[in-house]
């Protein structure tokens, strides 16, 4: 995010880089220049019609080596721990763009709201990928990445080499989109299409999906109290209706839920849970891109979702070869009291339960791959806003 109006270069040239100039309409506290110590980018803010327009300053970044070095400033590639399931948030924005907190004050925050990983990702910008090294640990991963805020739509780069910047200055119909993506993927990163129906000029996503690794079907608190709305109900949806056709055509589109962080108290509502094989750029990034996920409000949510057949099992993002045999489809939620648990397949909404007010609960179904191409589940709290979502299983 920040919600803005399309990115405008103000001055294609100058000792500091190319100017952007957004409406931000959540940054409403912002009233003075925050200039940064590298001396290499800063962000004045003054109030416009609606919002407040901000202006990015800074020096586009050239790809460099891979590896932090000592001394550098990047956090390694590797934070450490072992297989296991791990929570993130791969979008947030700190004061080296829009933010209105520093990096130290979001690594704090991250690890108070029970977050493993984070993804840097400033608007059209790597200077703040120096700075995080500091802040990474070997259970604290960051992975270097932005948030490419083009004409027609938002997108994240996530996991390229630090100090890269990709291209946003484009709209769909300039045919550039696609070397981009290259570009991130020449890097070992991923492509997120960001909050696709996002309510403001520039925000909705008019790309198709083609190339892309995921798609971020819920974006955080755009308003000051409301973690689940209505372009995240119209992304959900239309990523639900494309599942079938990419597990028949071995083009998954996985889920992801990130904060889109930009002020106090946002971070990891929602993040995404990713079974990984290590807490390592490699192994997280891996995880996403086959869907081995499924999306929290927050880190009090728990869940698992396993389907079973003739003594086989598969997990999230798995694909369950149920030869023809009854498939028995457990899910077991914490933390949401009196939810409803909802499982989906390429039918729509198959089954429903509600929760104890405990929040803890185990819901089965029965279905057969004949039935069921593939079986996702949302928790809900009372009233309909999202606790939780899954990437599905498939069913074979």
């Amino acid at each position: 995010m920040p919600r803005p109006s399309p990115p405008t270069r103000t001055s294609a040239f100058s000792s500091a880089g190319p100017t952007y100039r957004y409406l931000c309409p959540r940054v409403s506290t912002r009233t003075n220049l925050v200039a940064h110590a590298a001396g290499t980018s800063a962000v004045m803010a003054a109030p416009g019609t609606s919002g407040w327009l901000c202006s990015f300053v800074g020096r586009l970044g050239r790809s460099a080596t891979r590896s932090a070095m000592p001394g550098s400033g990047l956090p390694p590639r590797r934070a450490g721990r072992r297989g296991g399931w791990y929570r993130g948030d791969c979008h947030i924005h700190s004061v080296y763009s829009d933010g209105e907190l520093t990096p130290e004050q979001l690594a704090a925050d991250a690890r108070a709201a029970g977050l493993d990983f984070i993804a840097t990702t400033e608007h059209n910008s790597a200077q703040a990928h120096r700075v995080w090294g500091r802040y990474a640990a070997d259970d604290f991963l960051v992975l270097l990445g932005e948030e490419v805020t083009t004409r027609t739509g938002h997108w994240l780069a996530l996991g390229v080499a630090p100090g890269q910047v990709i291209n946003w200055d484009y709209r769909v119909g300039d045919e550039l989109i696609g070397r981009c993506l290259d570009q991130v993927h020449a890097s070992g990163g991923l492509c997120v299409a960001a909050h696709p129906h996002a309510p403001y000029p520039s925000g909705s996503f008019m790309y198709p999906y083609r190339g892309f690794d995921a798609v971020e079907v819920w974006n955080g608190l755009w308003t000051s109290d409301r973690p689940w709305n209505a372009d995240n109900e119209a992304a959900l949806a239309e990523w639900g209706r494309g599942i079938g056709e990419g597990i028949h055509t071995g083009r998954r589109l996985p889920a992801m839920g990130n904060s889109d962080t930009h002020l106090k108290g946002q971070i990891g509502i929602p993040h995404t849970v990713v079974f990984a094989e290590s807490l390592s750029a490699s192994a997280v990034l891996a995880g996403i891109r086959a869907g081995r996920s499924w999306i929290a409000g927050s880190a009090e949510v728990g869940l698992s979702l396993t389907a079973l057949a003739a003594g086989r099992g598969a997990g999230i993002g798995e694909r369950l070869a149920a030869g023809g045999e009854p498939v028995m489809v457990r899910a077991r939620v914490r933390g949401v009291p009196s939810a409803t648990v909802s499982f989906h397949t390429d039918l729509g909404a198959v089954h429903r339960e509600v929760l104890p007010e405990s929040g803890v609960g185990t819901v089965e179904w029965h279905t057969t791959s004949g039935d069921s191409a593939f079986v996702r589940i949302e928790v809900r709290h009372p009233h309909g806003p999202m606790a939780a979502l899954t990437n599905p299983i498939a069913l074979t």
